[in-house]
């Protein structure tokens, strides 16, 4: 069964960065094309970046130029470094195949950005 566990949020100030970890279990995105999601409260879940097997990347342009995704193929797990934060970045972050499949949703990690 597939899996799709992220880490790394937390509470981070204005103009901070976080380093966002997502681990799948099998091989399932070694071929496919890698998303971070994110939902904020009161707001539908959006798709801020994605990654291909060839690591060609696209950004939301609310995160362009902050928000970087990579991904390790050889450890299955998909990264998004996220630099100079701004409190509208708060929410809980998810990864998933893109286009997304429901059944590999996971619990997603929260990232709150506050003084």
């Amino acid at each position: 069964q597939v899996q799709l566990v992220e880490s790394g949020g937390g509470l981070v100030q204005p103009g901070g960065s976080l380093r966002l970890s997502c681990a799948a279990s099998g091989s399932i995105f070694r071929a496919n094309v890698m998303g971070w999601f994110r939902q904020a409260p009161g707001k539908q879940r959006e798709l801020i970046a994605t990654i291909t097997s060839g690591a060609s990347t696209n950004y939301r342009d609310s995160v362009k130029g902050r928000f970087t995704i990579s991904r390790d193929n050889a450890k299955n797990t998909v990264y998004l470094q996220m630099n100079s934060l701004k409190p509208e970045d708060t929410a809980v972050y998810y990864c998933n195949l893109v286009p997304a499949t429901q059944d590999y949703w996971g619990q997603g990690t929260q990232v709150t950005v506050s003084s």
